[in-house]
């Protein structure tokens, strides 16, 4: 959560900004849950996405706003993949050891999320190297997946 707010901070493109505030909002989601988890919780857990990305990524391109899009972050945003990378795969594991239904489900929620936040910072390394490029090929329609 913090890794995103920060980068939410030094981030200029505004559309970016509200992506990157939006994952800090999602992994604030994820670390509620967990300790709901821990709590004893027996009810569904909320750690779905909330906000509509592809929204986030139109308003990007309806602003034309190319110039501000962070190039020189690409780096911050790999390390970021990484520690979606990781997290999944601390959740599926976390998944595999629960003996409680509820937190395997919950782990196995968990560890999805961290995937299309992985998929997410693909299409945003994609679009910051090649804004131009990725409109291009829009027909390809990029999120999908999330």
């Amino acid at each position: 959560e913090h890794f995103y707010r920060d980068l939410s901070e030094k981030t200029i493109n505004k559309g970016l900004k509200s992506i990157f505030s939006l994952l800090a909002d999602q992994e604030s989601k994820h670390r509620k849950a967990i300790e709901q988890l821990e709590a004893g919780q027996q009810e569904p857990l909320e750690t779905g996405a909330s906000g509509d990305i592809s929204k986030l990524f139109e308003d990007i391109i309806q602003s034309k706003d190319f110039d501000n899009l962070g190039i020189d972050q690409i780096e911050l945003y790999k390390k970021a993949q990484d520690i979606e990378k990781k997290s999944r795969d601390f959740y599926l594991e976390k998944a595999e050891q629960a003996k409680i239904p509820i937190q395997k489900k919950a782990f196995l929620n968990l560890a999805e999320e961290e995937r299309k936040h992985f998929f997410l910072l693909d299409n945003i390394i994609e679009f910051v190297s090649r804004p131009y490029n990725w409109l291009e090929n829009a027909e390809f329609f990029h999120l999908e997946e999330y």
